[in-house]
């Protein structure tokens, strides 16, 4: 899998990278993701991700992950198939201020709330939601797997 990350913050070392890449790589492998398949994680502060949360999901306030699902198609789409197409997944925004922030509040490290998040985010991707309690079990779950394949679980 092809992930291109981007830290509009410059503050996310190397190792959190390699801690997100890790991740992401058991994650789509546990789902079946296709080897070509692209996604993008960009790391932001809280003043960008409110804007991002404000202009596309019309809550003003600051949140932790937004995921953009770029394989989703609509009723009047029309789907371009061909095999050396990749699969775009779309894209994974993560606040890195409150990512810290929810770190101290669970009282666990900034490492497993960062990678809570790229997981959360991804899994969003694949089309997981939370919205009923079944649906969140079964995702919570799988992201607690995934977590604790990397000793980043609770």
């Amino acid at each position: 899998m092809d992930i291109d990350f981007q830290d509009n913050t410059n503050s996310v070392l190397e190792d959190e990278v390699k801690l997100i890449t890790g991740l992401l790589e058991i994650a789509a492998k546990k789902e079946a993701v296709p080897n070509h398949a692209e996604v993008s994680v960009t790391f932001v502060n809280n003043k960008e991700i409110q804007e991002i949360n404000r202009d596309y999901r019309n809550l003003d306030k600051p949140t932790d992950v937004i995921s953009f699902a770029l394989e989703e198609t609509a009723d009047d789409e029309v789907e371009i198939v061909g095999e050396d197409l990749p699969v775009v997944l779309g894209d994974i925004i993560i606040s890195v201020e409150r990512a810290k922030e929810q770190a101290a509040d669970y009282n666990h490290s900034y490492e497993r709330e960062l990678g809570f998040l790229a997981v959360h985010g991804f899994l969003h991707l694949l089309g997981y939601d939370h919205m009923t309690k079944e649906d969140e079990k079964v995702m919570f779950q799988k992201q607690e797997e995934i977590l604790g394949e990397f000793n980043l679980g609770r």
